[in-house]
């Protein structure tokens, strides 16, 4: 939402253009004693000059001169307007599991929707045994799924394992096991630029691989329409899933899931990087997994350069040997 990494990964770039009445403007077009302001305008939670590898599954990442969580729509609503008035440039991340920020960090605000973000609320479907579950866009994928073992609640057990929070894989239509998180959505309610709330039904969206047309605006929360099913029959599936994805993924070593997308009309991207004999290539401290070779992984030391120097390395071996330049699937800030 806005998490990516959909964020991550719900990742979303923003910059204010509404000008603060009697702001005083610099070269730049942006006050120099903008945080002062922001302080003065909103009294919600900031972090000052907090290094973004904190904040990302990479863990690499410059400081972010700004880290707001609001905990409510209303703050959401309320911060956005005095970025805005104050025209600093924002971006809006998730549980940072489909982001690269670079070593320079970010001269701006990051909008953290995290665990004060993450209610579920359930109502009852139209038909017996559906339920309808609404879902902040803070709350991590693995809470809900979670939660819906515990409810008895079917329909989003390929979700199980996947990192980042329900708003960034909104963003990114996030999927695995041939399904992706469209196919259980009812409904998502955005949060316009011009400070309106508004819900569009799914038949108003546009998806596609791993991508949503946001058109701007600010996923603030999602509605999914869940079946009644068996407890341990669902709770079963799940862990099965979660074995799978152990198996055949990195573990123990910082990871934004896999980084690039499959490419249309060709082999998966792991295939490709694999074939093109790129398994456990490094560059610094970033390193092709040897376990699957869509995954980058952090071996302890990596920048950011580090990872962008090998994903440009494996981009272009790959363009080379097999004629298709891979496209990243995390994004990069």
């Amino acid at each position: 939402m806005l998490p990516a990494r959909v964020c991550s990964l719900q990742e979303r770039p923003g910059c204010g253009t509404m000008k603060f009445q009697g702001l005083r403007v610099m070269g730049n077009g942006v006050d120099k004693e903008w945080p002062a302001q922001l302080r003065d305008l909103w009294s919600g939670e900031i972090e000052w000059n907090s290094p973004m590898a904190r904040w990302c599954t990479l863990q690499v990442g410059g400081p972010a001169r700004a880290i707001a969580a609001p905990a409510s729509r209303e703050e959401l609503q309320s911060l956005l307007g005095v970025l805005a008035q104050l025209g600093v440039c924002w971006r809006v991340i998730g549980r940072g599991s489909n982001l690269l920020v670079s070593d320079a960090g970010y001269e701006g605000v990051i909008v953290l929707l995290g665990r004060k973000f993450s209610a579920i609320e359930t109502r009852p479907g139209r038909k017996a045994g559906e339920v309808m579950v609404r879902v902040e866009a803070g709350c991590s994928l693995m809470k809900l799924v979670n939660w819906c073992i515990d409810q008895g609640l079917q329909g989003l057990e390929f979700a199980a394992g996947i990192p980042g929070s329900v708003g960034g894989a909104v963003v990114m239509n996030a999927g695995a096991w041939g399904k992706e998180i469209s196919d259980a959505l009812l409904a998502v309610t955005f949060l316009r630029g011009s400070g309106e709330f508004v819900e569009r039904a799914k038949d108003g969206l546009a998806f596609s691989y791993r991508h949503l047309k946001t058109e701007g605006m600010v996923v603030v929360a999602a509605e999914f329409l869940l079946q009644a099913g068996d407890r341990q029959a669902i709770d079963r599936r799940c862990g099965q899933m979660m074995r799978e994805r152990k198996e055949k993924q990195p573990q123990g070593l910082a990871n934004a899931g896999s980084f690039f997308k499959n490419p249309s009309g060709f082999p998966a991207a792991g295939k490709l990087i694999q074939d093109a004999g790129l398994k456990g290539i490094r560059v610094g401290g970033a390193q092709v997994s040897e376990v699957h070779a869509n995954f980058l992984v952090n071996t302890g030391s990596a920048t950011a350069q580090d990872f962008l120097d090998l994903m440009r390395l494996v981009q272009e071996t790959v363009a080379e040997r097999f004629g298709v330049r891979l496209e990243p699937e995390v994004h990069i800030l």
